[in-house]
C-alpha cells in the first residue's frame, strides 16, 4: 500500500509539472513567458503577452493539475496524509516542473483546483476571493495574497484534520514565498495592475 500511496505522490508532481502557460504559449505561436512579460509562466503573464482565450486556458489547465489528482485520490479513500502529499506534490510540480528545466510559476491557480478537488466549499471561498480582490483592486497578486492567507484556517474549520491542514499550511507558505516580490512591489506601489 505504501508504494500505491508515494506512486499517487510522484504521479500528481508530474501532472504539477506540465507547464500549462509553456504548452498553450508554444501551440499559439507566442513567446514563451519565461522569457517576456513578468517572466513567470503563469494565467497572469499569458494575457499580457498573448490575451484572454490563452490565459483562460492557462488558468484552467493549471487549476485541472491541482484539481483531477486530488479528487481522484480524495475519491479512492485515501488516508489524509496521502491527499495532502497529492495537493502538495502537485503544486510543487508546477513551481519546480521536472520538464520544464525546475523553471515555473507561482501556483496559484493550481493550489486553487487542489483545494476545489479536496472540498469543493473551501476551494470555491478561495476562488470567489481571489477573484474578487482582483475585480476591486486589479491586482492578481494580492487576490492570490489575501485568498492563500485564508486557506489554512478556513481549510481547518470546514475539514478538521491536522494533516490537511498542515498540508494547505506549507502550500500556502509556498505560495506567498513565490509572491515575495509581488508583495514588496504592492507596499511600495510599483505593482502592475491588470
Amino acid at each position: 500500500m505504501m508504494l500505491i500511496n508515494i506512486s499517487f505522490i510522484l504521479i500528481a508532481y508530474l501532472i504539477g509539472s506540465l507547464s500549462s502557460a509553456i504548452i498553450i504559449c508554444k501551440l499559439w505561436g507566442l513567446p514563451d513567458p519565461r522569457s517576456k512579460g513578468s517572466n513567470n509562466p503563469g494565467a497572469t503573464n499569458v494575457l499580457r503577452i498573448g490575451g484572454r482565450i490563452p490565459a483562460i486556458l492557462t488558468l484552467l489547465g493549471d487549476g485541472c493539475k491541482g484539481w483531477l489528482p486530488t479528487l481522484l485520490v480524495a475519491n479512492l479513500a485515501a488516508p489524509t496524509w496521502v491527499v495532502g502529499s497529492v495537493m502538495l506534490a502537485a503544486l510543487v510540480g508546477h513551481i519546480w516542473p521536472v520538464f520544464f528545466d525546475f523553471k515555473g510559476g507561482k501556483g496559484v491557480a493550481t493550489a486553487m483546483g487542489a483545494f476545489l478537488g479536496l472540498a469543493w466549499p473551501v476551494g470555491a471561498i478561495l476562488i470567489s476571493t481571489w477573484a474578487l480582490v482582483i475585480a476591486i483592486t486589479r491586482f492578481s497578486s494580492l487576490g492570490a495574497i489575501i485568498a492563500t492567507l485564508l486557506a489554512p484556517g478556513l481549510g481547518y474549520l470546514w475539514l478538521q484534520d491536522i494533516a490537511l491542514t498542515a498540508a494547505i499550511s506549507v502550500m500556502s507558505i509556498l505560495l506567498l514565498v513565490r509572491h515575495k516580490d509581488n508583495i514588496v512591489r504592492l507596499c511600495t506601489g510599483k505593482e502592475g495592475r491588470i
